[in-house]
């Protein structure tokens, strides 16, 4: 590990603090970055990680404080600011025009101009090609759209992008969070040649493995706070996680002592051309069915199909007993299912409604006396989910827009249990969430399955099907290529992988 010494500091905030009315999202934190070093900010959700970022580029401005660049103090007033310092963030949710090209989002605003006043946009594609060519990406051409990029190539446009302006510093939020297990790696090769050329990063990630394998200091903060700064190689992932929630975690998977009842779901020969054959399987009360499998297995694809999301070509579904048509997603409510998407902003929650609205939307029945709602049943409904799920957040009335991801997820959650839904379906459900929520999360999936209810759940997290899961199905090229069954062998995570890459059987 080659960290430079504590004197080569490109940037410093000083006693940063900053309220949003009347409440505390940055207590008098202090952090540095040095040249040429990959610097960890973690915490768990609602620490005050994106706060502190959203100051350094300008988004934020702070109440309180002093930050040094190069050893002199600035003001960054806006994102002009930071840019023009070296400062380029890329967010979890990339900032390109999914409509435009690669080179066309490259250079917006900035296009190279020809004769006559028209932009050169042959010198627009050839800076592309140049700037993609030096961070060594291949496959991206610069007239692609952005919409029909992968997660990882809009990730590598993004710091090409950052870099095409001269950033000395970048931040990546999460960038791993949507990614396989090959494009971390090509990722964190290029996060390795920032560092040869002396660009320093800001790598804010909730999955504390790669934090050892890509980070060279760790700053923790907790509830808005600074707690520590750490040497990656002086620290360890029992310590961060006590650093960050404040309080030991004895497991990361709570054990779980319920066993599963009776079939209350069957699944019969779903299909959908070109995505989905032939998928068969039975889901039992009180049970955690897991789904496993690559990017582009179909995973989505089919719980999306069952909920009604989307349109199936053929299918048969029995539920407590009886067979049921193809469903919409009202009837999906209805009959007592509820899904938590893998786009939680797009599709699970309005971000511009509040905490309280978003909770209770999906059942309003449940509120109605006479023909109006009953505004004192949704209040204390929504406090009593605000405090048994344990969100942060000011008041029920905040827009779910200004919670934290982890808090954003939670109150999906809880539009799903007021709907009293006997089925969930969560669909990456801690993506994006801090290792203490995601504890959280797992305690309240136990309680559920000891209550009856049922879980279907597609992660790409491994450890995580293994780890919560009763049985697993492994879906392979829109078929499901194998089961595997916890009450007849414990998991192999070998076997499932093999599974998921088309080359085993069922267990």
């Amino acid at each position: 590990m080659n960290v430079p010494n504590n004197g080569d500091k490109i940037l410093e905030m000083k006693n940063i603090s900053k309220s949003f009315f009347g409440v505390k999202a940055l207590d008098d934190v202090n952090f540095d970055v040095r040249r040429g070093e990959v610097h960890v900010l973690i915490g768990e959700n609602g620490a005050g990680k994106s706060t502190l970022m959203k100051i350094l580029s300008g988004a934020y401005s702070k109440d309180s404080g002093q930050i040094f660049w190069d050893g002199q103090e600035v003001e960054i007033n806006n994102p002009f600011d930071a840019q023009k310092m070296g400062v380029s963030i890329i967010y979890q949710e990339f900032n390109l025009i999914r409509g435009m090209s690669v080179s066309e989002n490259m250079y917006l605003g900035r296009e190279p101009m020809g004769a006559m006043g028209f932009i050169n946009a042959a010198e627009r594609d050839r800076l592309t090609r140049e700037w993609l060519g030096k961070m060594a990406v291949e496959g991206i051409s610069p007239g692609a759209l952005v919409q029909d990029l992968s997660t990882a190539q809009s990730q590598f446009v993004s710091i090409a992008r950052a870099l095409s302006y001269g950033a000395r510093l970048i931040v990546m939020d999460e960038p791993t969070a949507s990614l396989t297990v090959r494009e971390t790696e090509r990722l964190f090769k290029l996060v390795r040649d920032l560092k040869a050329h002396n660009v320093s990063v800001i790598f804010i990630s909730h999955h504390l493995d790669e934090i050892f394998e890509i980070g060279d200091r760790i700053t923790v903060l907790r509830d808005g706070g600074y707690v520590a700064t750490l040497d990656v190689d002086k620290t360890c992932k029992d310590e961060l996680i006590r650093l960050m929630v404040g309080r030991e975690l004895s497991e990361e998977f709570p054990s779980r002592e319920n066993k599963p009842g009776e079939v209350i779901l069957t699944v019969k020969n779903l299909s959908r051309r070109r995505v989905l054959k032939d998928i068969s399987f039975e889901l039992r009360r009180g049970e955690i069915l897991g789904v496993a499998g690559l990017v582009g297995s179909g995973r989505t694809e089919m719980v999306r199909a069952l909920y009604g999301a989307d349109a199936c070509d053929s299918g048969e579904f029995t539920l407590f007993g009886k067979p049921l048509g193809n469903l919409s997603p009202h009837d999906s409510i209805q009959c007592g299912l509820g899904l938590l998407p893998e786009e939680r902003k797009l599709q699970g929650i309005i971000l511009g409604m509040s905490l309280r609205y978003n909770i209770t939307l999906a059942k309003l029945d449940k509120l109605l006396k006479g023909r109006f709602i009953n505004e004192r049943k949704e209040k204390m409904s929504v406090l009593d989910f605000i405090n048994n799920l344990n969100i942060k957040t000011p008041s029920p009335q905040t827009l779910v827009q200004n919670l934290s991801g982890g808090n954003q997820q939670k109150a999906v959650l809880a539009k799903w249990l007021f709907t009293d839904a006997d089925i969930l379906i969560f669909d990456e459900p801690t993506r994006g969430v801090d290792v203490g929520a995601k504890y959280d999360i797992y305690k309240l999936m136990n309680e559920l399955t000891a209550a009856g209810k049922a879980i279907l759940m597609v992660s790409s997290d491994l450890p995580e099907i293994i780890g919560m899961s009763d049985r697993v199905l492994v879906m392979h090229q829109g078929t499901i290529a194998a089961e595997f069954d916890k009450a007849k062998a414990p998991f192999d995570q070998e076997l499932i992988m093999r599974a998921a890459a088309g080359e085993g059987e069922a267990a």
